[in-house]
């Protein structure tokens, strides 16, 4: 593998210092350069023609949100957004993923020295991460043929869609919800991998854009129809009969919330027709949660985001390889797959 070649863009010099010496302490990685601004991010993108950049939210002259449409427009490659943990910050952020950037980090504190080696190794691996990255193509999807429902889902039982996602997930949760009516006669479960303090504005975002409701899940409330809940970061969220659990159980493989956690825990119930849904994501979790699913309740039917949409193709393929994924489907046509399955219930 060739040297990974990055663009630091952010208008504070120390910080720029401190990405770049992190950055460059790992022999796959080179900065090839930095900028001041978004402005100045574009003309060096144009010359040095990095393989992914770091791009700080809040900057002087051009913004990184602007600079992130014109890199979309002109010029797409692998962004990572560096995000504060102000309410701002985080309603910028889940914009910016949703816009087109592939992944975001928190910026240090002001202890820096105590938060080094976390940022380290998290800006490290999401870079890696971003640099084998296709970024998807609009339009270019594989034509998914027509599905035809089975008779094995019972009726009268009520219906719970559990998706699972990480790299990438929040554009691909907003082209499934934002498919999906706002009647629809389920709830929906999503474990997205994110940090505390980011998931109530990805919550509010998708809400504010989609026809059924979306909110952050809450601890021991009752699941409704025609509701999407979001596990809160740092909390698994699990099915206990008809209401919601929130635990800061031991993370599982690294995550928590943990895909695994959810649909280990819905499939010891009896009370829903199940959907399990992988999308984008790094690693393989969900593939031991479908396991479980199919293991308890050989009716629970799952899908899989296909290859060719799929920004990281990881947990997707993981999933794949249990040989337990229904059906594997474009993200575009994931929305309206879900709707109907759930509506062949009803």
């Amino acid at each position: 593998m060739s040297v990974i070649r990055v663009l630091v863009v952010d208008d504070s010099a120390f910080m720029r210092k401190v990405i770049t010496d992190i950055l460059e302490s790992d022999d796959r990685i080179s900065v090839i350069g930095t900028a001041r601004n978004g402005e100045d991010g574009m003309k060096k993108i144009n010359q040095l023609q990095p393989d992914v950049v770091t791009l700080d939210i809040q900057m002087p002259v051009m913004d990184g949100m602007t600079a992130l449409q014109e890199i979309m427009k002109n010029s797409p490659l692998p962004v990572i957004m560096l995000s504060s943990l102000t309410s701002e910050g985080t309603s910028k952020t889940i914009e910016a993923i949703s816009n087109g950037a592939v992944d975001f980090i928190t910026k240090p504190s002001g202890s820096i020295s105590m938060d080094m080696d976390k940022v380290q190794a998290e800006l490290i691996k999401k870079v890696v991460t971003a640099a084998e990255i296709k970024l998807p193509k609009v339009g270019q999807f594989i034509k998914q043929p027509k599905i035809t429902l089975g008779s094995q889902h019972q009726r009268d039982l009520k219906t719970i869609v559990a998706i699972g996602t990480s790299t990438g997930g929040p554009r691909a949760l907003q082209h499934v919800l934002t498919k999906l009516p706002g009647d629809l006669p389920a709830s929906i479960l999503i474990v997205q991998h994110m940090p505390a303090g980011f998931t109530k504005s990805l919550a509010e975002r998708l809400n504010s854009l989609c026809a059924i409701h979306v909110k952050e899940a809450s601890d021991g409330e009752s699941l409704r129809e025609s509701t999407v809940y979001i596990a809160p970061g740092n909390y698994h969220m699990k099915v206990n009969g008809t209401r919601i659990q929130l635990t800061q159980d031991e993370p599982v493989h690294g995550h928590r919330p943990a895909v695994d956690t959810l649909f280990n825990s819905l499939a010891k119930s009896r009370h829903y027709n199940k959907f399990a849904v992988i999308l984008t994501g790094m690693g393989s979790d969900g593939s031991n949660g479908i396991r479980s699913l199919k293991r308890e309740d050989p009716n629970t039917i799952v899908l899989s985001e296909a290859e060719d949409s799929a920004v990281v193709y990881g947990m997707p393929f993981a999933a794949v390889k249990t040989k337990l994924v229904d059906h594997v489907i474009p993200l575009q046509e994931m929305g309206p797959t879900i709707s109907t399955f759930v509506l062949g219930n009803k």
